[in-house]
């Protein structure tokens, strides 16, 4: 069965044609970035945390909040800086 042409208002607008889009783009980096990096720091803070209490040592909880963030900025240039 063949289904017909859709009309001009049938049709969905797409990105390219919605004027807000450009403004959701920027609000979508906006919250990424910060999210990106608190994610990155809790994680391997967390991580760098639990590795300190299991090992008894005290330096690897600021050295894995650092490392997050490290690997958090770059993330956030991989996707965005290009």
């Amino acid at each position: 069965m063949v289904r017909p042409a859709m009309s001009e208002e049938e049709r969905t607008p797409g990105p390219e044609s919605d004027p807000d889009s450009e403004h959701r783009s920027f609000a979508n980096a906006a919250w990424s970035v910060p999210s990106y990096t608190l994610s990155g720091m809790a994680v391997y803070g967390g991580i760098g945390w639990l590795l300190d209490r299991w090992l008894g040592t005290s330096a690897l909880f600021p050295i894995g909040i650092l490392v997050g963030l490290a690997l958090a900025l770059y993330l956030v240039y991989l996707r965005y800086g290009r």
